[in-house]
């Protein structure tokens, strides 16, 4: 089918106020042009956009934060006689793809924004009725098997059957910017990619384990970010990479063994704030759940995060592994975190489940905890 044009739509965009929805708009524009070679028009929570490439527009918008669905369209005057001669060509087009036949129960779905001189319910009624003479096919306005929407904005009327669901969010870099931990895991990804959804520009930050992990570990790690990537037309996704081995070392060395996986995650968080605070970020995104790992029990999350300055967001917090695998099947990383890339040797055999900040303190002055910190900092690329 030949589309004049697509029509795509955004949700609680609409309910901020005219002089930051106008924002919001002109960003979600830019990240749409960006994606795409496109012209765009923007009117009363619509967005009007005519692509070069149908296909790739499609393909696009299903990734681009701030749109909750789009319709690809075909547009005539808002008139019964050029309504009706290309809602009889659309209805061919239909027939021809096979999605409506003498036996399809179907409904018309009519808005109309303006003054008219018809009403909503006229207009459905007789763009019905156009579809009944040309194939009488039932109506069925409670469980159609096909639905036809009208929408008629002052001399032009926009026909479409599709409603394509988008990501929805708010448009990304309309929020500032995050340093987000990102390992080859299923969790982290997620995290990070419902951050983006609410608007935020993301620093990758990933830490490289060797010898304690494989190079496998890494590798998947650049297929998740290239993943993510995809979602973030219009604005740019950094990533840097930490030497964390020795820090790791150090830690199994100078310090308890059951304490590693807290002074890891403690260690990985006083990073990723001083890289906050060198890149001008506004916080931390991780993905943490409570009780999932040993070292996300209450205690040690209280114990990983003490005397950190920057925010930190976890937005897996409450949820079950189920709700977290079902996100990340979804946007494309759980295949990928599924690779085996032979997990972390570091990891202690009984590790710590409930520290306490003053022993996590003393195990930190044990190890040289700052000079340790600041040697793995440098190491960032």
């Amino acid at each position: 089918m030949e589309h004049s044009l697509i029509i795509a739509r955004y949700g609680e965009i609409g309910l901020k106020s005219p002089r930051v929805r106008s924002r919001f708009e002109r960003k979600l524009s830019s990240n749409i042009k960006t994606s795409f070679n496109c012209e765009i028009d923007i009117n009363q929570a619509r967005i009007f956009i005519f692509p070069e490439n149908f296909d790739e527009a499609i393909a696009k918008l299903a990734k681009i934060f701030g749109i909750v669905s789009f319709s690809p369209a075909i547009s005539t005057h808002s008139n019964y006689e050029d309504i009706e001669k290309t809602l009889n060509n659309y209805v061919d087009e239909l027939i021809e793809e096979g999605l409506i036949d003498s036996n399809t129960k179907f409904a018309i779905r009519c808005r109309r924004v303006g003054k008219h001189d018809f009403s909503s319910q006229e207009l459905a009624a007789f763009a019905g009725s156009v579809v009944v003479k040309k194939l009488g096919c039932p109506v069925d306005l409670s469980n159609p098997q096909l639905e036809i929407f009208l929408e008629v904005r002052e001399d032009e009327a926009y026909i479409f059957h599709e409603k394509i669901k988008g990501p929805g969010g708010l448009p990304l870099g309309t929020q500032g910017k995050l340093i987000s931990l990102i390992s080859s895991g299923i969790d982290s990804p997620v995290a990070t990619y419902l951050m983006m959804k609410r608007g935020c520009e993301i620093i990758a930050l990933h830490f490289d384990n060797e010898p304690f992990t494989k190079p496998k570990s890494r590798e998947n790690f650049e297929l998740i970010v290239d993943k993510l990537k995809s979602y973030s037309s219009g604005v740019s996704f950094k990533t840097k990479i930490v030497k964390y081995g020795d820090y790791l070392q150090k830690s199994k060395e100078d310090a308890p063994e059951k304490m590693t996986c807290i002074l890891c995650k403690s260690g990985m968080y006083k990073i990723a704030e001083l890289l906050a605070i060198d890149m001008k970020a506004l916080g931390v995104v991780d993905g943490s759940s409570v009780g999932q790992v040993a070292s996300q029990t209450l205690p040690n999350i209280l114990a990983t995060r003490e005397n950190i300055s920057v925010p930190i967001l976890s937005p897996l917090i409450g949820m079950d592994k189920v709700e977290i695998e079902k996100i990340a099947k979804e946007i494309g990383t759980f295949d990928i975190s599924k690779i085996n890339d032979g997990g972390c040797s570091a990891v202690p055999r009984y590790p710590e489940t409930k520290a306490d900040v003053s022993r996590v303190k003393v195990a930190k002055e044990d190890m040289d905890y700052g000079m340790e910190i600041k040697k793995a900092f440098n190491t960032i690329k």
